[in-house]
């Protein structure tokens, strides 16, 4: 689907980030800590936190990230020419980077964990401590999506956003706009965009 906050077309329409604070987990500090709340499998979401019905298993996302996105999906996200890099070392986990070509922004940056960080109930727990910006999207279809960030970027045109998978994994994606775009479009709208992407992937693999 086609709305006004796509990242499509012109070279405006930025995401992810391509910056070191873009390398957060699912979810992390922005500076690329560890993980917000405790890693437990067995961890139970608070009664006021988002469950998910249908979890999603992200094992095989995991070893291959850069297949949580379609060539196709990253083109209406970024433009043509979006190209991905894979990084499966990183200190919050494997991941994948969009960006075009010769350019520094747009890009999308999506992150996995390496093991269960408690869900979207550790984003929440996190609100006050480890992170200053905590607030709920529209679900993505049933999946909560939480915007999360050490300090609020959303200024500068860039926004992280948590999608729980499961009550005990969160997917992160981090979006950062061009600099044509940044106050134009809400950077929010854009990863939510992306977050409606990925999870269509990611159903299909499961």
């Amino acid at each position: 689907m086609r709305r006004s906050v796509l990242l499509v077309g012109i070279a405006a329409l930025a995401l992810a980030g391509c910056s070191p604070t873009t390398t957060q987990g699912t979810p992390t500090p922005t500076n690329g800590g560890t993980s917000a709340g405790p890693s437990s499998s067995s961890q139970v979401p608070a009664p006021d936190v988002p469950k998910v019905a249908n979890p999603l298993t992200l094992t095989q996302v995991k070893q291959a990230p850069c297949n949580a996105l379609t060539e196709k999906q990253a083109s209406e996200l970024l433009g043509p020419g979006a190209a991905p890099k894979e990084r499966l070392d990183g200190t919050a986990g494997p991941s994948c980077m969009w960006s075009i070509p010769s350019t520094s922004r747009p890009l999308i940056d999506v992150i996995f964990g390496r093991s269960p960080d408690g869900g979207t109930a550790s984003v929440y727990k996190a609100k006050g401590a480890a992170y200053k910006l905590v607030e709920p999207l529209s679900p993505v279809d049933g999946y909560p999506l939480t915007v999360y960030g050490v300090t609020d970027e959303r200024p500068s045109g860039k926004c992280s956003v948590a999608l729980g998978a499961s009550d005990t994994e969160t997917v992160g994606i981090v979006v950062e706009q061009s600099e044509a775009n940044i106050g134009a479009k809400d950077p929010c709208d854009a990863a939510r965009e992306a977050a409606v992407r990925v999870l269509t992937t990611i159903r299909g693999s499961n």
